[in-house]
């Protein structure tokens, strides 16, 4: 046989051991409070017998029995001691006001007064909010102070007073808000503090107003982004001078009656406008067909010639009029010893 223990647990408090055996003690040992006539042990082969005189109040809890061999530790029993108060004894009462009326964002602090009677024992006072958001929690708890309590000695009781101080209340502290004490085996709720909001229904319904205009701008604006992106991008695609390099010329010697395949091969990866043109006479140049990479063929119509004489070192201005009302691509290009044609430059519009 190894060791034998009694402990004893108190509602709130920490277990408090009372007792140990050992096979070649005579009658075991008591620690603390419990070193008292009132605490005897009657232990031996197969049996650890708490005894316990004159009960009190405070000797209401839940005693266990272990034992330990080599490094094992068991608990064999559980017994539970509830000593009921006699008529000289005052009950544990807990008051509290019925409810508090604030503002949003204000502040209030909840009471709760406590007469504990002749319990002589340590008692914890817990406070629990009750809410239709969610199920009832453990908020805050005083511990085992009881330097807030005053006692009477004419009538053998102890009053003990508590306060919760809550700052910044909004709608979600709604609830009622629960003082409960544990004290001499016995826990015991007060009937409860509702907080109440002042004009909650009107405030509400205003912030989830304010709440769907803030989400209706914000996709607003995302949406009006989206679109001034697009409107660029088509006028950066449709508008300004695009640089265009000077194309090759080549000849090639058919027969009347003959057919013949011009080929043109375009090496950019990116949309363009493949234009082909006739030089007749060495003068007169004439767009035959236009194609964009997208859009397929477009028939444009030859343009005129004109003849413009200047000195050299003089300044001249070219005039082109584009009477179209769809979007064109218009280019100027420059003919040279009446075989070489170059792009200068092109717009859209």
């Amino acid at each position: 046989m190894g060791r034998l223990y009694w402990f004893k647990q108190t509602l709130g408090q920490k277990s408090r051991h009372i007792s140990t055996f050992y096979k070649y003690d005579t009658s075991g040992t008591f620690y603390a409070e419990f070193e008292n006539p009132r605490f005897t042990l009657d232990a031996g082969m197969g049996k650890n017998h708490l005894t316990i005189t004159d009960l009190q109040i405070s000797d209401s809890a839940t005693y266990n029995c272990a034992s330990s061999f080599s490094y094992k530790f068991d608990f064999l029993e559980a017994i539970v001691v509830s000593v009921e108060s006699s008529g000289l004894n005052v009950p544990v009462l807990v008051d509290q006001s019925a409810s508090e009326t604030i503002q949003p964002g204000g502040s209030v602090t909840l009471n709760c007064t406590i007469h504990t009677g002749t319990c002589d024992g340590q008692h914890n006072v817990y406070w629990f909010k009750d809410s239709e958001e969610s199920h009832p929690g453990l908020i805050y708890t005083h511990g085992g102070r009881n330097d807030q309590c005053e006692r009477k000695p004419s009538t053998q009781t102890h009053t003990c007073f508590y306060n919760l101080p809550m700052k910044s209340l909004n709608l979600s502290h709604s609830g009622t808000y629960y003082c409960a004490v544990a004290s001499c085996g016995h826990i015991l709720f007060g009937d409860g503090t509702k907080l109440d909001f002042k004009g909650d229904g009107g405030s509400l319904v205003l912030v989830y107003f304010l709440s769907g205009a803030l989400a209706f701008t914000t996709i607003l604006a995302f949406f009006l982004a989206f679109t001034v992106c697009k409107m660029n991008q088509r006028n950066n695609q449709s508008a300004g001078w695009i640089s265009v390099s000077e194309s090759k010329s080549l000849t090639v010697e058919v027969q009347p009656g003959e057919e013949v395949t011009l080929t043109c091969r375009n090496m950019s990866s990116r949309p363009t406008l493949t234009q082909w043109f006739r030089l007749t006479n060495g003068t007169e140049l004439s767009c035959i067909s236009s194609m964009y990479e997208s859009e397929g063929w477009i028939s444009v119509s030859e343009s005129e010639s004109q003849t413009v004489e200047v000195q050299p070192g003089e300044e001249v201005t070219l005039t082109c009029r584009n009477m179209s009302s769809t979007p064109t691509l218009t280019q100027w290009f420059r003919l040279t010893n009446g075989t070489e044609l170059s792009c200068i430059s092109s717009i859209g519009s």
